[in-house]
């Protein structure tokens, strides 16, 4: 009797705290590092990761999420590899603005409540964004069947995909939180559809993940 394959394992990390957290929308701007606070969880993140067998570490190429990722590297002795995929959401115009500005636009409304009718101005529409991290996690899952892989990415990517992983509509986005430095995991079989395990994790032990 042979046994079922292994269903490969998703877990989304976003990056740690920056000294812009809450209060600016960094979009893809060059040079934002982690404060001291998310420095501080991305050395927790990385012992709480260190209790699993992983295969593959990938980062967006922004500083913050490579930042975050490289206690977990270390931890694992896995390198870190750069996935475009995983980067954080072209906000356009709007990079570097203050969150407190944009919730006076009345644009403002259409990314809470509707944004599958949203573009960013001059940047991504929220629908390209699923697509982009639909795609990404299918090509990661494709090359490690079976096995158990980290992405570190970012709020909204993150937000998005879940969503979706979830059969939720893209408007009800906004209901998913994922907070600096949150484990998140879906599960893949050989065949059907993901499985969500976790959301949002924040402290607890991930070793409810390792293949029964």
């Amino acid at each position: 009797m042979t046994s079922e394959p292994r269903p490969t394992r998703i877990l989304l990390v976003r990056h740690g705290a920056t000294p812009t957290t809450g209060q600016e929308l960094p979009g893809r701007a060059p040079g934002l590092q982690l404060s001291d606070h998310g420095r501080a969880q991305a050395a927790r993140v990385a012992e709480r990761l260190a209790e699993l067998r992983v295969d593959a570490l990938y980062s967006s190429p922004l500083e913050r999420t490579l930042e975050t990722a490289a206690p977990t590297a270390t931890a694992l002795n896995l390198p870190i590899v750069q996935e475009p995929g995983l980067i954080e959401t072209d906000v356009g115009q709007w990079t570097g603005r203050s969150l407190s500005e944009l919730a006076k636009l009345p644009e403002w409304q259409t990314v809470q409540r509707e944004p599958s009718v949203f573009r960013f101005p001059g940047g991504e529409s929220f629908v390209e964004q699923r697509d982009r991290m639909r795609d990404t996690i299918a090509r990661l899952r494709a090359n490690h069947p079976g096995g158990t892989v980290v992405c570190f990415s970012h709020a909204d990517p993150i937000r998005v995909f879940l969503s979706d992983a979830l059969g939720s509509p893209l408007d009800a986005l906004q209901r998913v939180s994922v907070s600096p430095c949150s484990v998140s995991a879906v599960a893949y079989p050989e065949t059907g559809e993901g499985i969500v395990l976790t959301v949002n994790s924040t402290d607890a032990s991930l070793t409810q993940l390792l293949p029964q």
